[in-house]
C-alpha cells in the first residue's frame, strides 16, 4: 500500500470537505475541493440501523438535515428520504469513494457500530490504498486495521497520550513509551491532534520530535487562522486540517510548499 502521509511533506485536509464554503460532507464540497486541486478530505462515518456506512459527523440528524433523531435509528431506505440543509441527501461511504477516485479520504469512525460497515464500504469502493481510518478509540482502530490489512491509520487517543508523555521524558522511560506506540509497520502513519486539550498544549516541538522518531507524521485540527497556520509551518507540521483550505494553500504556496498533489497511484 502507498504511504498517504509522510514526515516533512505538509498536506492540507479539507475538514468535512471544506465546511466554511459548502454544506459539510456534501457532494458539492467534495467536488469543489477536488476541482480546486485538493486531494485530501477529512470526513466522518456513522452507521444506519441496517449496517450501512454513511458520511455524517453528528450522532443525530438534527443540526445538518431537515429531520431529527439518531442516524442509528434509521434504515438506509428511511435515510434516503432525509435531505441536508443544501437539499442533497446523505452520502453512503462507498458512493463517495467511487465518485471521487482521485481523492484521499481521512475517515473518522465515530462509533463502534460503524466499524464493520465502514470496512465493508472501503472494500466495496476498492479504496483501501486511499483511505486513512481515524478514531479516538484504540480498539476501533485495531479492528479496522484487522479487517483491512495494509490500510493507513491514525493513532488513537491512548497512543497520542504516550507520545506526549515520551516528549517530556528521557532515557529508558522515553524509549519504552515510544516502543509501546504502534507505527508504520502496524499501518499507523499519522497522529492527528488538536493544538490543545482542556487548555493543555498537545502539539509541542517535543511531541513532533517524538512522533517523527517513530516515523509518524503529525497533523493538527482544526486550524482556520493565518497566524496559526504560519506558526505551525514554522514548527515543521506535516498536515493541517482546516475548513479554509484555500487560505492554507495560499500560505503554503507563499513558502514554496504547495504543489497540487497527483491522484493516488
Amino acid at each position: 500500500m502507498p504511504r498517504l502521509y509522510s514526515v516533512g511533506e505538509p498536506v492540507i485536509l479539507a475538514h468535512r470537505g471544506g465546511a466554511v464554503d459548502y454544506a459539510e460532507n456534501s457532494p458539492e464540497a467534495f467536488a469543489a475541493m477536488r476541482d480546486l486541486g485538493f486531494r485530501y478530505i477529512e470526513t466522518d462515518a456513522r452507521a444506519t440501523s441496517d449496517g450501512v456506512a454513511v458520511l455524517c459527523h453528528d450522532e443525530t440528524l438534527d443540526r445538518t438535515t431537515d429531520s431529527k433523531g439518531p442516524i442509528s435509528g434509521r434504515t438506509w431506505r428511511e435515510l434516503q428520504q432525509v435531505r441536508g440543509k443544501d437539499g442533497n441527501g446523505i452520502l453512503r461511504v462507498d458512493e463517495a469513494l467511487k465518485a471521487y477516485p482521485d481523492v484521499v479520504f481521512n475517515i473518522d469512525a465515530k462509533s463502534d457500530r460503524v466499524v464493520v460497515p465502514l470496512a465493508r464500504a472501503i472494500r466495496v469502493g476498492d479504496a483501501r490504498d486511499r483511505v486513512c481510518v481515524a478514531s479516538f478509540s484504540e480498539r476501533r482502530l485495531r479492528r479496522l486495521r484487522g479487517f483491512l490489512p495494509g490500510v493507513a491509520s491514525s493513532l488513537g487517543a491512548g497512543s497520542v497520550a504516550r507520545i506526549a508523555a515520551a516528549a517530556r521524558t528521557f532515557g529508558p522511560v522515553r524509549s519504552r513509551l515510544l516502543a509501546s506506540v504502534p507505527g508504520p509497520g502496524d499501518g499507523v502513519q499519522v497522529a492527528q491532534v488538536p493544538l490543545r486539550a482542556r487548555g493543555v498544549p498537545v502539539l509541542t516541538q517535543g511531541f513532533l520530535k517524538a512522533a517523527h522518531s517513530r516515523g509518524i507524521a503529525v497533523h493538527v485540527w482544526t486550524i482556520d487562522t493565518a497566524e496559526e497556520v504560519l506558526e505551525l509551518l514554522d514548527c515543521g507540521i506535516d498536515g493541517i486540517v482546516t475548513e479554509r483550505p484555500t487560505m492554507v494553500r495560499d500560505l503554503l504556496d507563499s513558502r514554496g510548499l504547495w504543489e497540487a498533489p497527483q491522484a493516488p497511484a
